[in-house]
C-alpha cells in the first residue's frame, strides 16, 4: 500500500470515478441522452407538422371579421372597435390587428411563432427548475420535455385546430400561456438580479404585462392571478420561503396589473353591450347557477382525465429528474448541501393543486357566464389551466425521478434499476406521443383538404366580385367545430356572412 506525502493512506477513487468527485453511471448516462433524442424527434415531428399546417390555414368564423376590420380600420381602428362595440379586449384586438395586418399571411406563421417561443421559454424555465433541484441542466432532455408538453397541449384535447391553428383562439388562449412562461423568467431575473435598475424595470414590466393580459384573456388572467396570489402569500416574511420581499412585491404588482386590466375590460362600452344581450341571466351566485357551474366543471375534468396521454408529461419529467440525480458523490467527496429546503419543497408540491383545481373552476364560471350552460364545451379556453397542469405533472415527475435516482444510486447494484426506470419512463412518454398520431393525421387531412376547396372557391368569388356581382354564392367549409356562413336560419343574425361580405366587397352572399 502506498502512502501519501503527509504520511496518510493514499485512497484512490475507483476507476469509474470521473470529474470533480462524482461517479457516473455509464449505461444510464448513455440511455438518457438517447431517450431525449428519440423524444425530441417524435414530439418535435408532431409539433413541426402542426406548424407546417399553418401554411394551409384559411379564414373561417371570427377570421372574416378580424380580417376586414384590420384591412379597413387599421390596427388602432380594430382596437377601438373591440373596446367600444365588441368585448373590451383591447390587447386582444391589438394583437389581432398585428396578425391580420398583412391579410391571411400572419395567420400562417403564427403557429410557428407560438411553438418556437413556447419551446425556448420552457427550456429556459426548465433550466432554472433543474438548478433549483440541485442538478445540472441537460438541454436535450429539457427540449424533450418542452416538446412533449406542447404536443400534449396541442393534440391531446378535442379542439386541436383551435388551440394551435385558429388565430382568434390562439391569440386569446394559447399566446397568453406563452407570455406567462416568459413572465416567470422575468420574475426570476427580477428577484435575483443585484442591480437596482434591473429590478425596477422588472417590476414595472410585471405590472404592464399583467395589465395587457387582463385585457387579452379573462380565463388566463384568473388562473395567473390565482397563482401569483398564492406565491405572494407564501413569500411573505412569516412562512420564511423568501429571503426578502422581492418575490412578494413582484406578485403584488402582477395582481395589481391584472385587476386594472380586467377593470378596464369590464367597464368598457363593448363589455357593457355584451352583457346587455343577456338581461335576464340568473345571478352566478344563485343556487341553480352554482350547481350548473359545478356540473360543467365536472364535465370538463371528465374529458381531461379521460385522455391518458397526459401522463406522458409526468413520464418525461421522470427522465428529467433522473438526469438531475444521475451523479452521486464519490468516496472522499462531501455532498453539497441540499438545493431545495424542506419548506420550499413542500410548497412546490402543494402549490399546483389549488392553482389547477380552483383555476379550472374559475374558467368554468367564466364560460357559463359568457356562453351559457353549453359554455364548458369551448375547450380552447381550457389551455389556461391545462398548461399549469401539464407543467405540474412534469415537475412532479422530475421530483420523483430526482429523488428516486439518488435513492437508487446509494444502493448496489443500482445500474439495472436506474436503467429500468429510465427505459420505462421513456417508453411511457413515447407511447403517449404515439397516441396523438391519429389526431394529427386527422387534423392534417381536414386542414389540407379544406384549404384546396377554399382556394378554389375564393378564386371564383373574387372573379365574380371583379365582374361587379353584388350577391355571390358560398358553400360552407366547416373545420374545427367553428361557425361558417349560414350557421343560423335568420340572415340578419348571420354575423359570419356579414363579415365575409365586407371582406369580398359584396352586398350579400347566398348558399351555393
Amino acid at each position: 500500500m502506498s502512502t501519501a506525502a503527509d504520511g496518510g493512506e493514499d485512497v484512490r477513487p475507483p476507476p469509474s470515478a470521473v470529474g470533480r468527485g462524482t461517479v457516473r453511471r455509464p449505461l444510464v448516462g448513455g440511455i438518457l441522452p438517447a431517450a431525449g433524442a428519440v423524444l425530441v424527434a417524435a414530439a418535435g415531428a408532431l409539433v413541426a407538422v402542426g406548424c407546417f399546417l399553418g401554411l394551409y390555414v384559411r379564414p373561417t368564423s371570427d377570421d372574416w371579421c378580424a380580417a376586414w376590420k384590420t384591412r379597413d380600420l387599421g390596427v388602432l381602428g380594430i382596437t377601438s372597435d373591440f373596446y367600444l362595440t365588441q368585448n373590451g379586449r383591447i390587447a386582444n384586438a391589438f394583437l389581432s390587428g398585428v396578425v391580420y395586418g398583412e391579410g391571411p399571411a400572419g395567420t400562417k406563421v403564427l403557429p410557428t411563432v407560438i411553438a418556437v417561443a413556447f419551446t425556448v421559454g420552457l427550456v429556459l424555465l426548465g433550466r432554472h427548475f433543474v438548478r433549483f433541484l440541485g442538478g445540472r441542466p441537460r438541454v436535450l432532455v429539457l427540449t424533450a420535455c418542452a416538446l412533449v408538453v406542447q404536443a400534449l397541449l396541442y393534440f391531446a384535447g378535442t379542439r386541436s385546430y383551435q388551440v394551435l391553428l385558429w388565430a382568434p383562439a390562439t391569440i386569446s388562449h394559447t399566446v397568453p400561456s406563452v407570455i406567462g412562461v416568459w413572465a416567470l423568467l422575468l420574475a426570476v431575473r427580477t428577484v435575483n438580479d443585484p442591480r437596482a435598475v434591473v429590478r425596477r424595470a422588472g417590476l414595472v414590466s410585471a405590472f404592464l404585462i399583467a395589465f395587457a393580459l387582463g385585457t387579452l384573456s379573462e380565463p388566463f388572467a384568473l388562473v395567473s392571478g390565482l397563482l401569483a396570489a398564492l406565491v405572494g402569500l407564501l413569500c411573505l416574511p412569516r412562512p420564511g420561503l423568501a429571503r426578502d420581499r422581492r418575490p412578494f412585491t413582484w406578485c403584488l404588482l402582477w395582481c395589481s396589473g391584472l385587476v386594472c386590466g380586467l377593470a378596464v375590460l369590464y367597464s368598457s362600452p363593448g363589455a357593457r353591450w355584451r352583457r346587455a344581450q343577456q338581461p335576464d341571466k340568473e345571478s352566478l351566485l344563485s343556487a341553480g347557477e352554482l350547481k350548473g357551474t359545478f356540473e360543467d366543471w365536472l364535465h370538463m375534468w371528465d374529458s381531461v382525465t379521460g385522455q391518458w396521454a397526459y401522463l406522458g408529461a409526468a413520464a418525461v419529467g421522470v427522465l428529467l429528474g433522473l438526469a438531475c440525480g444521475l451523479r452521486r458523490p464519490s468516496p472522499g467527496h462531501r455532498e453539497p448541501p441540499r438545493a431545495v429546503p424542506r419548506k420550499a419543497l413542500t410548497a412546490l408540491l402543494l402549490l399546483p393543486v389549488p392553482v389547477v383545481v380552483l383555476g379550472s373552476f374559475a374558467v368554468a364560471v367564466g364560460l357559463r357566464s359568457g356562453y351559457g350552460p353549453g359554455g364548458w364545451t369551448y375547450a380552447r379556453t381550457w389551455t389556461s389551466f391545462l398548461v399549469p397542469m401539464l407543467l405540474a405533472l412534469c415537475g412532479y415527475g422530475a421530483l420523483l425521478g430526482a429523488r428516486g435516482g439518488r435513492w437508487l444510486a446509494d444502493r448496489r447494484p443500482a445500474g439495472a434499476a436506474l436503467v429500468t426506470c429510465a427505459v420505462a419512463a421513456g417508453c411511457l412518454t413515447l407511447a403517449s406521443v404515439a397516441a396523438l398520431v391519429p389526431n394529427v393525421q386527422r387534423l392534417t387531412t381536414e386542414t389540407v383538404t379544406r384549404s384546396v376547396a377554399w382556394d378554389a372557391q375564393n378564386s371564383r368569388i373574387r372573379a365574380e366580385a371583379a365582374r361587379g356581382a353584388t350577391d355571390v354564392g358560398y358553400r360552407p367549409l366547416y373545420i374545427g367545430s367553428l361557425a361558417e356562413p349560414f350557421f343560423t336560419r335568420t340572415y340578419d343574425r348571420d354575423w359570419v356572412a356579414a363579415c365575409m361580405s365586407k371582406w369580398y366587397g359584396v352586398d350579400r352572399i347566398h348558399r351555393r
